[in-house]
Order: structure tokens, then C-alpha cells, then sequence
């Protein structure tokens, strides 16, 4: 078959990066969108394209969750008006 003996990222490696990923998922597509693959080459594409894409959604829902334990911790402890962490000195009130 040709173009589609990828692997796995997290199979691969367990470093893998979703920009990686995303760069082989683009190129999938494009291979597909081409035309120019068999019946048969066109389904191992779209099946690697499916664990590509799963693959990424974990990347991301990581990354979300990790967002919200940094707005639901340390980033909830900044003021809200926009002046930054350091107004709270005292200097300068009367």
C-alpha cells in the first residue's frame, strides 16, 4: 500500500506531539482528497485518519483540563480589574 505505513503517536512514541499528528492527519487528507489512492489504500488512510484524530481530541481535552485547573486555581487569585498581581502594596494611600 502505498503512503499508509503510519503508526500510532502514542504507539510510536510516548512523546509524540500533536503538531506532529496534526501535520500527518493534514497529509492524510491530502492524500485522499488527491484522488489517486485505491479503494484499498483509501480505507488504511481513513482508518489512520481515525486514530489520528483521536489521538489529537485527547491531546486536547488534556490541554483543557489543564487550563481549567490553572483558571480554577491560580489564575482565579488575580484581581479583576486588570492592574496585575503586584497593587496590592499599600504605597502611596491615604
Amino acid at each position: 500500500m502505498s503512503g499508509t505505513s503510519h503508526k500510532t503517536p502514542a504507539k510510536n512514541q510516548k512523546s509524540a506531539s500533536f503538531e506532529s499528528a496534526m501535520a500527518e492527519l493534514e497529509k492524510i487528507v491530502a492524500e485522499m482528497e488527491s484522488g489517486k489512492l485505491t479503494l484499498e489504500d483509501s480505507l488504511a488512510a481513513y482508518k489512520r485518519g481515525a486514530e489520528l484524530l483521536s489521538f489529537c481530541r485527547a491531546r486536547l481535552d488534556d490541554a483543557q483540563a489543564q487550563v481549567r485547573v490553572l483558571e480554577e486555581g491560580e489564575l482565579s487569585e488575580f484581581p479583576a480589574t486588570g492592574a496585575g498581581p503586584s497593587t496590592s502594596t499599600g504605597a502611596g494611600q491615604d
